[in-house]
């Protein structure tokens, strides 16, 4: 009877001991064989490495539309979005606008901009602050002339 206990309890002991064993080896797996899920994470790791920055050091969106804008963020936590040319300098705005919306889907918050003043001239400045967080969900729907048709573009903002 003692040796069938202490069998079982070996047993037991092994069982579960043996996925503490194998989960504390180093993570390094075949991208071929991984789940959509886990492709799509890395994907995301991925591009967060290769966020172009603008000449004022934010976030720059090409986009599919043929024009290039930059995102930053000011001390106030409003977004501040200029446009860029081809080779990323920053033009005059003449008749374009954007509206947004930042933050969770639960607590959205409404974004109008409106062109800054005097150094801030070709600047479009939201009227109010992005939500708190560090990354920021953040949909921006621009259009370059009162009649063109609205571009919609959406990205993760992140601010550290």
């Amino acid at each position: 009877m003692k040796t069938r206990l202490k069998l079982t309890t070996t047993m037991l002991l092994a069982l579960f001991a043996s996925p503490l064993a194998f989960g504390a080896e180093e993570h390094d797996h075949d991208h071929e064989k991984e789940s959509k899920e886990e492709h799509a994470e890395h994907a995301d790791h991925e591009d967060e490495e290769k966020v172009t920055k603008g000449p004022n050091g934010g976030h720059v969106i090409q986009s599919k539309a043929g024009f290039s804008l930059e995102v930053t963020v000011d001390k106030e936590r409003k977004a501040r979005v200029v446009f860029l040319d081809k080779d990323l300098k920053a033009t005059a705005l003449a008749a374009q606008s954007l509206t947004g919306i930042a933050g969770e889907r639960s607590a959205p918050v409404k974004l109008a901009f409106a062109k800054g003043k005097d150094a801030d001239a070709n600047v479009l400045i939201s009227d109010k602050a992005l939500p708190a967080g560090a990354h920021v969900a953040l949909v921006l729907v621009i259009k370059t002339t009162p009649d063109a048709k609205a571009v919609t573009e959406r990205f993760e903002l992140h601010l550290h």
